[in-house]
């Protein structure tokens, strides 16, 4: 009996493969992807390659068909999209059974028995493998394929079977049609009915090349109409009645008065030799003439007059954004560096010609005096004023420097804030997005061998800015992709280097074009996700997110009077409180920024506009109660300080690219074996942050007052909110707090919300995102703050008003964590006390594992 084997199922849509066939497979479903991983935990790497009988996204047992292909998984690569792979099939498979398993489809499967012809040597069966051989080798050679080629592919394979599989992957049929040849075990049947496919494969070829024939004849007779034109275009000319040089020589004259560089200069006269040697009408023409047409409309001399005044700046910054005092510090400051290094450069400019001009007197008198030449006074050099701009000359360029990349979360002014950049500097502004752009021509170009190429997007962006020295937003870099086209992120290496930036060539152009004068300024939400290499080029300046009072003052000051105007209403007749301000930021959005606040203030204004468009009202004042009459009920519904302590229960502070917010951690004991429960969808590193707290809640359990029974019973360790994943260590002193109550029996203090990391020896790490764990606490209720000591600098990033509220207490080892949080608990000389208790009576918190 043949042997069964149970191996993942791995679906084919539109795709048969052939046992004896190699062919590449991409593979980007999850379930697909599972199947693939299992099959790699076994030497064998084996997988029943199967097609689907319909190309549907979920794949069950139905969908797919029962004789398939055992195959081997050879090479691999893994991509971000997904992976690809070489499938080597081996021999046809019968599946006997499907069945679903970690989230992938597995089979039982059996070797299918083929079915031999029955005499071999049979003159009919010899007959038509000959001929099937003849007949697929003639298919080779028409299809293109040198014939060595061919005679050496089909000799490698005798059996009759094998040769049969090899021809059915090759040829030009439908997926049903090759599923037909897959599940047709006899050799003989097989080998006939690939005979009938090869056939009519060499009756389209020669019906194709009949034609190729006739288009032949056809453009013979266009290549008689072209000379006829050009004989035309003469006797126009003689006539005087020529329309179509009168551009060619436009373009000529437009190309002449740039100042190119050398290289370009020599592509561009070579291209228009070759545009006044071809005719008009030709293909060819066209594409030169939209070459030479992108190289005129490049700035390759032409510069925007920088304006640096830093009051203006400031004040600019101060009109278009509220708050982010940090970021305009900093951009302040780089344009404060670059005012004085351009003031520097254009100074040293000035000494230099002065010298020059010094040296050439002083030759003159030597000559003057040596009787060599007359004595006539010399020509004046022109000595540049120091605070002139640079402009002009190659030898002038502007100072560089950093590049810079804002990052933060969505709808928090990185955008416009390049903006305002460019209107202080007085620059030109351009924004490419490159969110999505998966091929290096999105950024070098496409060569222009292809059909309708075209340059890449910075040099687009050039084009559009018309000036070699404007602000150039590369956005959204942190979302740029990777694929077999090539990694875009690798591509701008090059742009974004000051030392190299200055020969930068765009596959469609060809030629170096100069970028060194232009600033780059990136953003990005993510920081994680930039190539390393490509953040090395940068200089990083964080966006954080704005609190609740910001967020109020920026809808008063900005994103009121923008969308009373675009829904046509006037303060007149819409007047929004601040309370109704405040109760759409916390009722109605959860975002670091202020985009979905400006479309709710939107959708408010228009809904009162249409019952002053009604006539039902004249005029409206719209308060906190009247905002879920307009809105609806609220959308989001943040935490609040619990109401009382509880055993078991600790609050704990988390912060998303959304903003900040509080969590309780539940932890609760139960009969067992005196294991650790973990729910809530946690992260590995959070299951890590709750074995340590587990861990130290052993090891110490004399100075923590745990009697040892307890550690009988098995610890049920919950974070509520179970659908949405959470990772991170800032909540192992919470998890650690919520566990030594859950096993003291002992209460933690409902108006106290903590964050830090713990190790096993009870130390309290330092953790991020310190500003908005706490503004979110704040938010709750709750005033009284744990943070780990080391993290006491960052309470100055804190509003002055938000600071005032808080009482903080700094932690550094967990005993003083514990002494906080837990009702009836004091810290003193390193001791845990409860109680009345003398700190000589209590040994100290040391290691001392419980058995």
């Amino acid at each position: 009996m043949t042997e069964r084997l149970t191996i993942p199922v791995l679906p084919l849509r539109e795709v048969v493969l052939f046992p004896g066939v190699t062919a590449p497979i991409g593979a980007g479903r999850p379930a697909t992807l599972r199947a693939i991983e299992a099959a790699l935990t076994h030497p064998d790497r084996l997988v029943f390659a199967v097609s689907q009988r319909q190309n549907v996204e979920q794949v069950t047992s139905d969908v797919l068909y029962t004789i398939g292909t055992i195959a081997r998984i050879g090479q691999m690569q893994r991509g971000l999209a997904g992976m690809q792979l070489l499938l080597q099939g081996e021999r046809r498979g019968i599946a006997l059974q499907y069945s679903e398993k970690d989230g992938y489809l597995q089979a039982v499967v059996r070797e299918a028995e083929e079915m031999a012809p029955v005499g071999p040597e049979d003159p009919a069966f010899v007959a038509l493998h000959r001929e099937a051989r003849s007949r697929a080798a003639e298919l080779g050679q028409k299809s293109g394929l040198p014939e060595e080629v061919v005679q050496q592919v089909l000799a490698g394979v005798n059996e009759p079977g094998r040769f049969a599989d090899l021809v059915a992957g090759y040829i030009d049929i439908s997926p049903a049609q090759r599923q037909i040849l897959l599940e047709t075990l006899s050799v003989e049947e097989r080998l006939r009915r690939v005979l009938v496919h090869v056939q009519r494969q060499i009756g389209v070829l020669d019906a194709q090349e009949d034609i190729k024939s006739q288009v032949q004849e056809e453009l013979g007779e266009r290549q008689r109409e072209m000379f006829l034109r050009e004989q035309l275009k003469t006797i126009r000319r003689e006539l005087g009645e020529d329309e179509g040089e009168n551009d060619a020589d436009e373009l000529r004259a437009k190309l002449e008065a740039l100042e190119l560089p050398p290289e370009a200069r020599k592509e561009v006269d070579r291209e228009l030799g070759r545009l006044s040697r071809i005719g008009r009408e030709s293909m060819e023409s066209q594409v030169i003439r939209t070459y030479l047409e992108n190289v005129a409309e490049l700035p390759w001399n032409i510069r925007t007059e920088e304006h640096l005044d830093l009051r203006q700046a400031q004040k600019i910054l101060d009109e278009d954004h509220y708050a982010l005092g940090d970021v305009k510090d900093r951009v302040l400051e780089f344009l404060a560096v670059r005012q004085l290094r351009v003031a520097q450069e254009a100074a040293e400019r000035a000494d230099a010609a002065a010298d020059a001009a010094a040296a050439k007197a002083g030759r003159h008198q030597e000559e003057v005096a040596s009787g060599e030449v007359a004595d006539t006074p010399l020509a004046t050099a022109t000595v540049p004023e120091p605070n002139a701009p640079a402009r002009g000359n190659e030898d002038d360029k502007q100072a560089k420097g950093p590049i810079l990349l804002f990052v933060g979360p969505p709808g928090v002014g990185k955008t416009s804030i390049a903006k305002s950049i460019a209107r202080a500097m007085g620059r030109k502004y351009v924004r490419i997005s490159l969110g999505g752009a998966r091929d290096e021509a999105d950024i070098r170009g496409h060569r222009r061998t292809y059909v309708g190429a075209l340059p890449g997007r910075i040099i687009q962006g050039m084009k559009q800015a018309g000036t070699k020295n404007p602000v150039f937003l590369l956005d959204e870099v942190d979302k740029l992709g990777v694929s077999f086209q090539g990694d875009p992120a690798s591509a701008l290496l090059e742009v974004l280097d000051p030392a190299q930036n200055d020969s930068f060539v765009d596959h469609y152009l060809g030629v170096p074009f100069d970028l060194s004068e232009v600033l780059f300024i990136c953003t990005a939400n993510f920081i994680q996700n930039i190539p390393g290499p490509l953040l090395d080029r940068m200089e990083v300046v964080d966006f954080s997110g704005y609190t609740e009072r910001e967020k109020l003052a920026i809808a008063r000051q900005y994103l009121v009077p923008r969308q009373f105007q675009e829904n046509g209403v006037t303060a007149e007749q819409l007047e929004l409180t601040d309370g109704a301000i405040a109760e759409v930021i916390t009722g109605y959005t959860r975002e670091s920024g202020v985009r979905q606040l400006e479309r709710e203030i939107g959708r408010l204004a228009r809904k009162v506009a249409r019952k002053i468009a009604a006539g039902e009202v004249e005029r409206m004042t719209v308060d906190k109660e009247q905002v879920d009459d307009l809105l609806g009920r609220p959308k989001v519904h943040p935490e609040k300080m619990a109401r009382e302590d509880e055993v078991g229960v600790a609050t704990g502070m988390y912060y998303t690219p959304t903003g900040g917010d509080i969590m309780f951690v539940e932890a609760s004991t139960m009969r067992g074996k005196g294991e650790l429960v973990l729910t809530g969808q946690l992260g590995d590193v959070m299951k890590e942050s709750a074995r340590a707290a587990w861990t130290y809640a052993r090891s110490h359990a004399a100075g923590l007052r745990i009697p040892d029974e307890m550690f009988d019973r098995d610890v049920h360790i919950h974070v509520p909110a179970g659908a949405i994943p959470k990772d991170g260590p800032s909540a192992g002193v919470t998890m650690a707090s919520a566990v030594v109550s859950a096993l003291s029996g002992r209460p933690v203090r409902h108006d106290i919300a903590m964050t830090g990391e713990v190790t096993l020896r009870g130390r309290v790490l330092p953790i991020g995102g310190v500003k908005e764990k706490v503004l979110g606490a704040v938010r709750a209720g709750i005033t009284n703050i744990i943070l780990p000591r080391e993290n006491e600098a960052d309470l100055e990033d804190l509003p002055a008003e938000v600071r005032e509220k808080l009482d903080v207490t700094l932690a550094s080892d967990l005993g003083e964590v514990l002494a906080r949080t837990l009702r009836g608990a004091t810290y003193r000389e390193g001791r845990l006390l409860f109680g009345d208790e003398n700190p000589r009576d209590v040994s100290p918190l040391t290691m001392g594992f419980h058995h």
